[in-house]
């Protein structure tokens, strides 16, 4: 999955004034950490999740609010047992290399997904996929396992579940060009400098006002604030693409319009139950009371994040519980690990027991300059209890390396906002692919939380799984193997003239067909 968003973008010099005024010759130049990559619908890494959800389009779309409307699908209808959907197709849409979209290309499709289930295996819609059938040339059988209540949320992911035109599908997975069904097709790219995304003038939908989206190759976050400064930029959009003190000066210039979406998901550290000195609960516990997240909020995110104290925020289905944050509370820290035998000796600052220092790694990308503040902001927090944090900084690659090995004490985590949450995040965490996975393998009820996810996912009682994600919820916050930061916000700042800029659906959709209708 896609961890973190760094959006930039600014309008051609030719472009006319203000996106308000948008016509067929516009162009809008946006940037991004890296380029886009191959654009397979159901690929992951280096393919970036916005770029694939301006090609690529799903059955059935999610809606802000948590609803579910058609997209691909026109209508759908649950069969009697909850084992399958039937879906009918839209008429008249052609993906952009202008092969028609009917059943035929739905269900080649979900074969190629069906064919690499492991890959997929974060994603136990995949895994409760028997098969896709033709009922007809616009209708879809979706036969099941078991019932599958997430169903629906998991058809409208970005990825796997999305369509390319059976042409460009490999045989062995993969496709030849990134072809969709979406509003945008990719013109353009050229290796560490830029992607081009044309409007698809055949679109079945509403067509975008813009002409392209040009996608810059930009890493550096103090250039893109110097160019949205200067009105090289117009337009900064995404989750940590400004820091805090930055987004705050903007929203005092005139010359600005600036916004904050509700949360959309939690920002935190996986604490790893399974590796020393976080494999003892009052550790883990006393790491909780020991870090001042309101200081966070106020100095390092500068307010631009509310406060976490859960996994969740409340308005997530099913994780508004009433579960009692820790508390920030030194005493509380020192009472716990002092009860636990971890003793500060006579003119240390490093607690021991049995001679062993309490000592953690805290992982973080060392390019994330957001990360790198939080860092040691904890850093700080734990040494004034005596546990010291050595602070590793590496590449996101190696990052994701001790995310799937398991080498960290603690890393930092995002849950993944709607419509994952929280289905999909707590079904990832039975992948020992995942940090979730790897936090919580030392907890003696690690087989009984895996279980019970599996459980409540195909659950058809609403209050057996209401009770089901009440106790997993539950014990993972009393387990504390998830520090919850804060809650994440996408922040946008444009130019006044650019006209009205919406957000997305989701954190990781960005609605550049929207911008510029007026």
């Amino acid at each position: 999955m896609l961890r973190r968003s760094l959006l930039v973008a600014s309008i051609l010099p030719w472009t006319l004034p203000g996106a308000s005024q948008a016509g067929p010759s516009s162009s809008l130049t946006f940037s991004w950490p890296v380029n886009a990559g191959a654009l397979d619908p159901q690929g992951y890494g280096p393919d970036q999740m916005f770029a694939q959800a301006m090609l690529y389009e799903p059955l059935v779309r999610y809606r802000e609010g948590g609803g579910i409307e058609p997209c691909l699908a026109t209508a759908w209808q649950q069969e009697e047992d909850g084992r399958g959907y039937v879906f009918t197709l839209r008429r008249g849409v052609r993906f952009s290399d202008g092969t028609p979209f009917d059943a035929a290309a739905v269900v080649a499709n979900i074969d190629a997904v069906l064919a690499q289930r492991a890959r997929h295996a974060w994603l136990d819609l995949v895994a409760q996929i028997e098969g896709a059938e033709a009922t007809g040339p616009f209708t879809v059988r979706l036969r099941l396992a078991r019932p599958y209540y997430p169903a629906l949320f998991e058809l409208s992911l970005i990825r796997p579940l999305r369509f390319a035109s059976p042409a460009v599908l490999k045989p062995g997975g993969g496709v030849t060009a990134p072809v969709g069904t979406g509003p945008w097709r990719l013109a353009e790219t050229v290796r560490g400098e830029r992607d081009v995304f044309a409007r698809n003038d055949d679109y079945w939908g509403t067509k975008p006002a813009l002409q392209r989206v040009v996608v810059k190759v930009v890493t550096d976050a103090n250039t893109r604030a110097l160019a949205l400064e200067t009105g090289e930029i117009d337009l900064t959009y995404g989750t940590d693409q400004l820091d805090g003190d930055t987004f705050r000066r903007f929203a005092a210039d005139p010359r600005f319009t600036t916004a904050m979406s509700p949360p959309l998901a939690t920002r935190m550290l996986a604490v790893n139950s399974g590796r020393f000195p976080t494999d003892d609960l009052a550790v883990r516990r006393a790491i909780q009371h020991g870090i001042d997240r309101a200081a966070l909020v106020k100095h390092v995110l500068l307010e631009t994040e509310p406060p976490a104290g859960t996994l969740f925020a409340p308005n997530v289905p099913y994780a508004d519980l009433g579960l009692p944050p820790f508390g920030f509370d030194r005493m509380a820290a020192a009472r716990a690990l002092d009860a636990a035998g971890w003793t500060l000796p006579a003119g240390e600052r490093v607690r021991r027991k049995e001679g062993r220092p309490l000592a953690l790694d805290l992982v973080f990308i060392g390019g994330d300059a957001l990360q790198k503040a939080l860092a040691e902001a904890v850093q700080g927090d734990l040494a004034r209890i005596g546990i010291a944090a050595r602070l590793l900084g590496e590449d996101a690659g190696s990052v994701q390396g001790r995310q799937r090995s398991g080498e960290f004490g603690m890393v930092f985590a995002d849950s993944w906002g709607a419509p994952y949450d929280p289905h999909a995040f707590l079904g990832s965490m039975r992948q020992p692919s995942h940090a979730d996975y790897q936090a919580q393998r030392g907890l003696p009820m690690k087989g009984e939380i895996d279980r019970r996810i599996g459980a409540v996912l195909v659950s058809t009682n609403e209050a057996a799984r209401a009770a089901e994600y009440r106790w997993l919820l539950t014990v993972l916050h009393e387990q504390a193997v998830y520090v919850p930061l804060s809650f994440v916000t996408n922040k946008l700042v444009h130019r006044r003239e650019l006209g009205p800029v919406p957000f997305g659906a989701t954190r990781y959709e960005i609605p550049f067909d929207a911008i510029g209708r007026g």
